[in-house]
């Protein structure tokens, strides 16, 4: 039997890179502490030295008080080991690379250092639950928790279970997220990508289109998205947007634009030239666009900001 919420007093994360530093953070602001490591000696020096950046960065924002910036990261122990950041955990998240060997690999050691009644979760972008946990010896304490990025801000995490995953384990899971304050939406089957990467994937795949076509520059399909798109889907849903503009409108439009939308089911050969000379996006400089160290720290400020602007919508800052 897995335990239940109650029963979750320790919290574990395996990877201390973009996701699995902020994942680590947003359990030990809700008073849990957590045990992280990483393959990469780098990754574990660096990891609180990160999260502390997070953490006053909430606080200037109001959604931390200044004061508890150190017990957070108090509650954050960096390990050497996997078998020493699971051994005593009831809930464990892997948030290493996309690798599905990894993962299974992961899994399978995780279970064998971890307690008998502990969760074991994964961040996986898009492959199932039910092929990851393919070794495990008790698939059904096995669950996909997909946060996004970055994980102390973004409310959504998205929870599927595999074929294997009992309903006590999901129940839990659900239960523990809406306690440290995200908003958890159940898949109710698996699907590679689930519901977030999916849409998006739709919608890069057409964004990747237009540019190649040369219809509008990258700094103004990014505009026209944040301006229109992304304003009304930060209050409403998609399928609510539809109702409010007609069905009967849209069901037109679709039939006007499904023939001349991209349906390639290959990666964008723009896309692919990038990746291939190395312009990986903000890691590497360039990407869509260029950015120097400045340009990136200011891009990074004013997504928080903005990002906990929104986060106050929906929660109470400090007293």
């Amino acid at each position: 039997m897995v335990l239940n919420l109650e029963e979750i007093k320790k919290m574990a994360v395996i990877g201390a890179g973009t996701m699995g530093h902020g994942i680590a953070q947003a359990y030990a602001q809700e008073g849990y502490p957590v045990s992280i490591t990483d393959n990469f000696e780098s990754a574990r020096a660096g990891v609180k030295g990160r999260i502390k950046a997070n953490l006053e960065t909430l606080a200037r924002g109001g959604l931390l008080r200044p004061d508890d910036v150190e017990p957070v990261l108090d509650r954050i122990s960096v390990v050497d080991s996997l078998a020493e950041a699971v051994r005593d955990a009831d809930f464990v998240t892997e948030a290493v690379i996309e690798d599905v060997e990894l993962k299974q690999s992961i899994f399978q050691e995780m279970e064998k250092y971890c307690p008998p009644g502990s969760i074991l979760a994964s961040n996986t972008s898009s492959f199932p639950m039910t092929q990851i946990s393919a070794l495990m010896v008790k698939p059904e304490r096995a669950i996909i928790t997909h946060w996004s990025n970055p994980p102390y801000l973004v409310p959504l995490v998205e929870v599927v279970p595999g074929e294997k995953t009992t309903a006590a384990t999901l129940d839990t899971a659900y239960k523990l997220l809406e306690k440290v304050k995200k908003v958890p939406v159940r898949l109710q089957k698996e699907v590679i990508g689930f519901i977030m990467n999916r849409i998006q994937t739709a919608m890069n795949r057409e964004v990747y289109h237009l540019l190649e076509m040369g219809v509008a520059s990258a700094e103004d399909i990014d505009r026209a998205v944040v301006t229109s798109i992304g304003f009304r889907l930060a209050s409403l849903g998609p399928l609510l947007i539809r109702d409010l503009a007609g069905l009967d409108v849209t069901a037109k439009v679709d039939e006007v634009l499904l023939g001349e939308i991209d349906s390639s089911l290959t990666v964008n050969r723009r896309l692919k030239d990038m990746v291939s000379r190395g312009d990986l996006g903000t890691k590497t400089g360039k990407g869509f666009f260029e950015y120097s160290p400045e340009s990136l720290v200011e891009i990074i400020r004013e997504r928080d900001r903005q990002f906990i602007d929104r986060v106050k919508q929906d929660y109470r800052s400090p007293e």
